[in-house]
């Protein structure tokens, strides 16, 4: 076991591990801490707290001092900085004719770098305007590409659930999710009722996806010939969270149509039947951008 605290360095940021040291921590208090490309300022977000070796990275960086009166105004200092940096950015962006969007600005505590972040389709070629930033701020600058996440994340707003969107109060990470998720769940695959403001697909579509991967499991196919009470049919469709199936069992010259707990029937062939979606038929140009989309985002996250 060894002894810790998490600590975050922005409102909606990850949340690292570090030796506390000599120092007993509470939640809220804000520290200086050692960290990979210098001191940073941070607040603590789990108090220290002993947890299993094998979830701890190691070399674990070590917690300098709680805040004090000058690092609070270097603190003040870093984020004027950066209001002024971004307008100075945007002005020379502008004039370098580069299309792109700048969304934020970040100033290392320690000054050691500036830290431009923008969105843009494709490559972008900024080496003229790295060059001017250098010239003025006299420190080490990199411009940094993110994705239309991280974009809408800053900008805030509501879901269509009506609350406020999940990326701008709880979630540090964006997981990969996929059309697949949809189709497991049985949710509508109309792109406008599965994409969150971003115009990917909703977050919320990994929450449960888990689950009914487990259940899914557990149930055969649509297509899938079982024994039931009433004879052999074939499963028409399936409420995965009930764990429940309609079989479709042949009457004569008709069908009859029962539900069934999966317990209660014998699966003879488990045959999967592709059932076709209307909507995902008339969408399936714009489901396949929107995974391509997703592919291609999940590949940026895995260079940062």
């Amino acid at each position: 076991m060894k002894d810790i605290v998490g600590v975050r360095f922005k409102k909606l940021g990850k949340i690292y591990f570090f030796n506390p040291k000599k120092w007993k921590l509470r939640k809220g208090n804000k520290v200086i801490v050692e960290t990979a490309q210098g001191e940073e300022f941070g607040e603590v977000m789990i108090p220290n707290r002993t947890v299993p070796e094998d979830k701890i990275v190691e070399p674990l960086k070590v917690v300098i001092r709680i805040a004090n009166g000058k690092d609070y105004k270097r603190f003040d200092e870093c984020r004027a900085l950066e209001k002024k940096a971004f307008e100075i950015c945007k002005k020379k962006i502008k004039e370098h004719g580069l299309e792109m969007t700048l969304t934020d600005v970040e100033v290392k505590f320690d000054n050691s770098k500036i830290l431009f972040y923008f969105t843009a389709d494709g490559r972008i070629d900024f080496r003229e305007l790295v060059k001017d930033l250098a010239a003025i701020y006299k420190t080490r600058i990199e411009l940094r590409q993110i994705g239309v996440r991280d974009e809408v994340r800053k900008i805030g707003g509501n879901g269509v659930c009506g609350r406020e969107l999940c990326c701008c109060t709880f979630l540090n990470d964006f997981e990969a999710v996929s059309i697949k998720m949809a189709k497991e769940q049985n949710i509508s695959l109309n792109p406008s009722k599965i994409s969150g403001n971003c115009g990917r697909l909703m977050c919320c579509l990994k929450y449960e996806s888990e689950v009914y991967e487990e259940k899914l499991k557990k149930l055969p196919h649509i297509g899938a010939i079982v024994k039931t009470e009433e004879g052999e049919g074939e499963v028409d469709s399936i409420e995965t969270l009930k764990e429940r199936v309609r079989v479709k069992i042949k009457n004569g010259d008709t069908y009859i149509y029962r539900r069934y707990d999966v317990k209660d029937i014998q699966v003879i062939k488990d045959i999967e039947k592709e059932k076709l979606d209307q909507e995902e038929i008339e969408h399936q140009k714009e489901l396949e951008e929107l995974e391509k989309l997703e592919k291609e985002d999940e590949g940026m996250r895995g260079k940062e």
